[in-house]
């Protein structure tokens, strides 16, 4: 499967998103702070991002390995970087 790419804002809040709609995580009321993905090497399985240190995840740890495993399945960090153009063209 081809995975589809999008920057790290938009992968941080899928992954939000998927972690925030799990049944054990709504019904506890819980709030995971969801770290930034962090470019790497691309793995075996050809994922190029992970995510480490979720905030108040004490107790969901499978809950969210399940999520960032589908979600690192599913989509690859963006490496395009932004040019530092001159907005005013000079």
């Amino acid at each position: 499967m081809i995975r589809k790419t999008l920057n790290a804002s938009r992968l941080q809040q899928e992954v939000d998103r998927r972690i925030h709609r799990l049944q054990e995580i709504v019904e506890d009321g819980v709030k995971i702070r969801v770290p930034r993905p962090q470019l790497q090497e691309p793995d075996k399985t050809g994922c190029n991002w992970n995510m480490a240190h979720f905030g108040n995840a004490v107790g969901f740890e499978r809950d969210i390995d399940g999520v960032l495993k589908a979600v690192r399945a599913e989509y690859n960090l963006s490496t395009e970087s932004k040019s530092a153009t001159d907005p005013f063209g000079d």
